[in-house]
């Protein structure tokens, strides 16, 4: 843990949300931290290309990227964050992708309490990668998305 701030019950017994509430800020750090390792230095440039990083939908992509390198114990954090209920959702998210969303942040706060940054700087350099793979095939239709994340077409 970043600071000696522990939480008043075990990763594995605190709610979702809450799980998804620390989870959506150390996935931040986690993000700008690497974009400033990766990316010019000016700060907006760094906020664009964190904010391509850390919104809802591509979250849920993320998530759908890592999915089959996720252990049986964090595909049940996943399952318990995507299934919970959070309350509002926000007006510039879709509602699948915003519990994406939430199950990856659920993941993040599980791993962080439980003081295995290490699996959850693993998971996001690789849905990074993959993220990046997936853009530079040059494929329009966003092969990484996971299929049900976009809403039909209303006729």
């Amino acid at each position: 843990m970043l600071f000696d701030f522990p939480p008043s019950k075990t990763p594995g017994l605190l709610p979702p949300i809450v799980l998804a509430y620390i989870g959506d800020a150390v996935f931040e750090v986690a993000i700008r931290q690497y974009l400033i390792g990766h990316t010019n230095l000016r700060p907006h440039h760094l906020h664009r290309e964190a904010t391509k990083l850390v919104s809802a939908g591509a979250q849920a992509r993320m998530l759908f990227r890592i999915e089959g390198e996720l252990t049986e114990e964090e595909a049940d954090i996943v399952r318990r964050g995507r299934n919970a209920k959070s309350g509002s959702i926000p007006k510039n998210a879709d509602a699948l992708e915003y519990r994406h969303a939430t199950a990856l942040e659920s993941l993040a706060g599980y791993l962080y309490y439980s003081g295995r940054t290490g699996r959850l700087e693993q998971l996001i350099r690789k849905g990074i990668e993959l993220g990046e793979e997936a853009v530079s095939g040059g494929s329009a239709d966003k092969p990484d998305s996971p299929p049900s994340a976009e809403p039909p077409e209303r006729k």
